[in-house]
């Protein structure tokens, strides 16, 4: 092993010592917290937190890893992606958020996603709970599963350790500070990890234009279609349907939720677009310049590792290890936002009220959530280690999608549309669930993402049968104007 892979091991055990740390103090902190404290941080979040966390939880180590190879391979064709996660992030800040915080407290202070819908229609039925639940559970395993492969590919890359030994010591970590100090810890971790990923996109193309020795000319006669935006519809349409996911992905609107006041949300707004937007610009520039400075490889393409290799080229080995742990830490802030959104959709939703009785005390829920960060953490290693799992980036557009497309239209309906009931609710998602499904399995090929297909079935369900069901009940409506209404009390 050379010296400078021993000088970046040594920046990365720094880095994920913090980082246990942060969990070991948070953990420290709230003993004899409740199940609120644990899965919602008791909706103390500053602004701050709570937009760098929401992004760093959102933008895992495909947006240094596979966004920019994708690019680099294929060309312009696929910003598209990053136009429409920057367009659907921006209009979930600003539309959805604010609603989203108001109607969850009105709703009987409801702390998950699955809670407030069912709590949304005072319904005393768990169906929608469970439904929930399992695809939170499933969804989550497969999107932990990209996480977990990204940090394995870049020990093994970086420092030489072979990699399913690296996504066990990933797992680890990533279980050790979600275990300890819950949502709190989740999000400051996410805070600093979310600075160090900002630093590390912003540095590597700078840099990366004194060195770009390939000429255009070349890259288009080997890639014809490389600095062509316009491809085709379906990479068009695509890349856009990738921001319907954000009105639907628990694990970042959750940070909606947690902020400490309504008056908080516009600030975090700001800072939250204005963090992604530039995460997503120069994303976007490191798979250009990195292929207008490196000359096409196929193993590169294959281990999604442009983003590292031009690190590695332009940097010493302390300044390199510093930035290549960004990787890390967008695989470590979205892997633990998603055990943790998993844990609590189980322990909340389905073990307290249905195995317990609503009978289980603070501790019993704690520890209930404690144990599925495992289980998840472990099923997602399996995973990750298989030699035939797809790549990072499939892998994440797959749990996107289901995420998108099962909860995305009936979250966004229960905010905005004062007509829809209960049973809308839950065959929504349902059908968004199972179109996005069954387009992945047979109709992938129409080169369509499946996003879009199942938004739309899980839209139309969702209004066409509240539409002929019962309307909802008196108390319902009133829910729905006092979350139109709300203010938090300190600011009425």
């Amino acid at each position: 092993m050379k010296v400078n892979n021993w000088t970046e091991a040594i920046v990365f055990i720094v880095y994920l010592v913090f980082m246990i740390g942060v969990g070991l103090f948070f953990f420290l902190r709230s003993k004899g917290a409740g199940e609120k404290e644990y899965f919602l941080g008791g909706r103390k979040m500053g602004p701050w937190v709570s937009a760098l966390s929401a992004g760093a939880s959102d933008m895992s180590a495909w947006v240094l890893m596979g966004l920019p190879t994708s690019i680099y391979a294929a060309g312009l064709g696929q910003v598209w992606i990053a136009v429409g996660l920057a367009i659907g992030y921006a209009l979930s800040w600003l539309f959805e958020a604010k609603r989203l915080r108001a109607f969850s407290i009105v709703s009987d202070d409801a702390i998950t996603i699955p809670q407030y819908l069912t709590r949304r229609f005072k319904s005393k039925s768990y169906a929608l709970q469970v439904v929930c639940a399992v695809i939170f559970l499933i969804a989550y395993t497969i999107y932990a599963a990209s996480s977990i492969k990204a940090a394995g590919r870049l020990f093994n890359q970086v420092i030489g350790i072979d990699t399913n030994i690296a996504m066990y010591l990933a797992a680890a970590i990533i279980i050790a500070y979600t275990f300890l100090g819950g949502f709190s810890a989740v999000c400051w971790t996410d805070f600093f990890q979310g600075l160090l990923m900002l630093g590390a996109l912003l540095l590597a193309p700078l840099f990366a234009l004194n060195l770009m020795n390939i000429t255009p000319e070349a890259i288009a006669a080997e890639t014809p279609a490389f600095y062509n935006p316009i491809t085709s519809w379906q990479d068009i349409a695509s890349g856009l349907g990738w921001g319907l996911g954000y009105f639907g992905m628990p694990h970042i609107i959750i940070r909606f939720l947690s902020l400490r006041s309504q008056k908080d949300i516009k600030k975090s707004a700001t800072i939250g677009i204005s963090w992604t937007t530039l995460i997503l610009i120069f994303a976007a520039l490191v798979g250009i310049f990195g292929r207008q400075m490196m000359a096409y490889d196929a193993q590169m393409v294959k281990d999604e590792a442009v983003f590292i290799n031009m690190v590695r080229q332009m940097f010493p080995a302390v300044i390199s290890g510093v930035l290549l742990s960004a990787i890390l830490a967008a695989a470590m802030s979205t892997a633990d936002s998603q055990l943790l959104s998993a844990a609590s959709a189980f322990s909340s939703d389905v073990y307290k009220p249905i195995v317990r009785n609503n009978k289980a005390s603070n501790r019993e829920m704690l520890w209930t959530g404690r144990m599925v960060v495992i289980i998840i953490a472990v099923i997602a290693l399996v995973i990750a280690s298989d030699p035939g799992a797809k790549s990072i980036m499939d892998l994440v557009a797959n749990a996107w999608g289901v995420f998108g497309a099962a909860f995305g239209p009936v979250i966004l309906l229960s905010l905005f549309w004062k007509r829809m009931n209960f049973l809308g609710a839950l065959t929504g998602i349902v059908a968004g669930a199972a179109v996005d499904i069954a387009w992945l399995a047979f109709l992938s090929d129409t080169g369509l993402y499946e996003i879009i297909p199942g938004f739309a079935a899980g839209l139309i369900v969702a209004v066409v049968v509240s539409l002929v069901t019962k309307k909802p009940s008196r108390e319902v409506e009133e829910l729905f104007d006092a979350g139109v209404r709300y203010e938090d009390p300190a600011q009425a």
